[in-house]
């Protein structure tokens, strides 16, 4: 292997991949990149076996080869690197890249890129489109709610893709929210497809798709164990979940008792300053809710109290139904409020035992579920 390219273009491309380099790696292959030439480009690959993650660069390719080369060692070297024209050499007899830039060189020894395992990229089954920044703001709305990586059910570390004629549904659970979000496919898909995506993997999706502008395909293998995700110069493959889902039909609330309509930067606020006093108390901040003399008059009081100390805040809004008091833990509520999108915000509730509700004014497609805490009279 023998090649030229751009010190930035290569930086970018390893910090893409790197991302799905494996932390805790069982095979010493899986703390390496793998570079390759292929059709006339520089070809990085990373997995940890559960995600994989390929870039391909602009490269004046002279000879073809590939090997594999230690991820942080490559990273913190070429990131380190003045911007200016790197040359790479496979020195076969040695299994080392010699990196040349500016008047830096380094010789890296890797592994034989024939020990790397095999990342399919050959996928081409039905591919459904959807605009990356549709994409990127469901992956936002949504994998904010999923369980950390390391909770039991490993179902709700994930995300559930629904794909139902023209439309994409995304679920996302933890046991104390859930965040829905749909959107419009470009073209219908054939049949229903019911997939469950680790929230990880969705993560890095958003994170690389930021200067995508074509329509980003997915595409779901035909036993229903992978899904990949094809940009124009990077593909993302990730295992998916097995399990059932929680019927999360069951869990929003159809009706409500209480209805507010309020400020979502207010809220935000009131709610920010209200945590800064209950962080030793599980973030439990209580609302009172107090309908006004009509209906375009009403109170919602933010407040919270710990050894620390308490805080009351007074906000107008528009209240429909019953006078109600109801505690939410205040992290949650600042997730959803973060990335509702919207100047206001409403806020259902039923009563003080049962989940509210959090969703954007004008838009049906978002929906947030919240359970209640439980208030020390």
């Amino acid at each position: 292997m023998k090649l030229t390219c751009l010190q930035e273009n290569l930086a970018k491309g390893i910090s893409i991949v790197g991302r799905a380099v494996s932390t805790r790696a069982v095979l010493p292959v899986l703390s390496n990149i793998l570079l390759a030439t292929e059709e006339g480009r520089l070809k990085l690959a990373a997995t940890d076996l559960s995600t994989s993650i390929t870039c391909w660069i602009g490269a004046k390719v002279e000879e073809d080869g590939e090997i594999t080369i230690p991820a942080r060692l490559l990273s913190d070297f070429v990131s380190t690197l003045p911007s200016a024209q790197i040359q790479m050499e496979l020195v076969t007899r040695t299994k080392s890249l010699h990196l040349k830039c500016a008047q830096f060189e380094a010789d890296i020894h890797g592994i034989d890129a024939q020990d790397f395992p095999l990342i399919p990229s050959d996928v081409d089954d039905h591919k459904i489109g959807i605009p990356p920044s549709v994409l990127r703001q469901m992956i936002e709305q949504v994998t904010l709610a999923a369980a950390p990586a390391d909770e039991g059910r490993l179902v709700l570390t994930g995300t559930l893709a629904e794909f139902r004629e023209s439309e994409l549904t995304m679920v996302a659970a933890d046991g104390f929210r859930l965040s829905l979000r749909k959107a419009q496919l470009e073209e219908a898909v054939p049949e229903p497809l019911y997939v469950i995506i680790p929230a990880r993997a969705l993560r890095e999706l958003a994170r690389v798709s930021v200067e995508e502008e074509e329509p980003v395909e997915i595409i779901v293998t035909p036993n229903r164990n992978q899904v990949l995700f094809r940009l124009s110069n990077i593909e993302i493959i990730s295992q998916l979940i097995e399990g059932k889902f929680p019927d999360y039909n069951q869990i929003i609330p159809t009706s409500y008792g209480t209805r507010v309509l309020i400020n979502t930067h207010d809220l935000m606020r009131a709610v920010r300053i209200a945590v800064l006093f209950s962080r030793d108390v599980a973030n439990i901040v209580r609302l009172e809710i107090i309908p006004g003399p009509d209906e375009e008059a009403g109170r919602l009081i933010v407040e919270s109290a710990a050894e620390v100390g308490q805080n009351v805040g007074e906000l107008e809004a528009t209240v429909e139904g019953e006078q109600m008091e109801i505690a939410f833990n205040g992290r949650y509520m600042i997730d959803m409020l973060n990335v509702i999108g919207t100047e206001q915000v409403i806020l259902e509730a039923t009563n003080p035992s049962r989940p509210g509700i959090l969703k954007p004014v004008g838009d049906d497609n978002l929906v947030y579920v919240i359970m209640p805490m439980h208030i020390k009279k």
